[in-house]
């Protein structure tokens, strides 16, 4: 059945209309987006295939376009349409961190990194450069590395924060498993970090480790 064919009160955007985007399921949400079905399938039969099919929707918003067009009824069209809401998205993620304390909203600073790092191939470290009131000057994907291993060097990470002028850093970075446990190598890059920064009176306030859909906090689990 069509959603057009819907009771009123059941459709997602009438839903959204009428009490918000909040209540709308993962899948009646990106049904919204993608507006229309395929035969014998509603628009949000469709989303739930997208969903399961991909996992989650944060890998589905990470897909490349060849893994998206291989799903039946998904297009290059599509595919761009989702990635400019999710940059879009990013961005005004990125609005929120840079106009308040980063520690007033531990959330958007965990939605941003997901939506950043989630699902990269290569493991990239990414430094967030703040002012002494803790709002983001910056953001840099300062090194890229193999599935396994990154290369950082201290002397970037102090040019670069001196540049900006920054009272504080925070780093993130992914790991491509999935897993979000931080091995004893980043504890160990991390306290050589903070070391060096250290020096010239730049504070470590925390350091993320994204994998998959989770993401792990060093100042949360007493590692800094």
């Amino acid at each position: 059945m069509a959603i057009t064919d819907w009771p009123a009160d059941e459709r997602p955007r009438e839903r959204l209309l009428a009490q918000g985007a909040g209540v709308l399921s993962d899948a009646e949400l990106l049904a919204i987006f993608l507006r229309v079905g395929v035969r014998g399938k509603s628009a949000v039969d469709l989303a739930r295939d997208l969903i399961g099919h991909f996992g989650s929707l944060s890998r589905l918003f990470s897909a490349t376009v060849q893994e998206f067009k291989a799903f039946p009824g998904m297009g290059e069209a599509k595919f761009a349409q989702l990635q400019a809401v999710v940059e879009m998205a990013r961005r005004a993620l990125g609005e929120t961190l840079r106009e308040r304390d980063l520690f007033d909203s531990p959330g958007a600073v965990r939605d941003w990194l997901r939506l950043h790092l989630a699902r990269r191939p290569r493991e990239v470290f990414v430094v967030l450069l703040l002012d002494n009131q803790n709002r983001l000057l910056h953001s840099a994907d300062l090194f890229e590395g193999t599935l396994t291993q990154t290369s950082v060097y201290p002397r970037e990470v102090v040019k670069l924060a001196l540049s900006h002028n920054a009272a504080a850093v925070i780093f993130a970075h992914n790991h491509p498993s999935g897993l979000a446990e931080p091995s004893r190598a980043d504890e160990l890059l991390t306290a050589t970090l903070r070391e060096a920064l250290g020096l010239v009176d730049i504070k470590v306030l925390d350091h993320f480790v994204v994998g998959g859909n989770s993401v792990v906090s060093f100042a949360e689990r007493g590692l800094l």
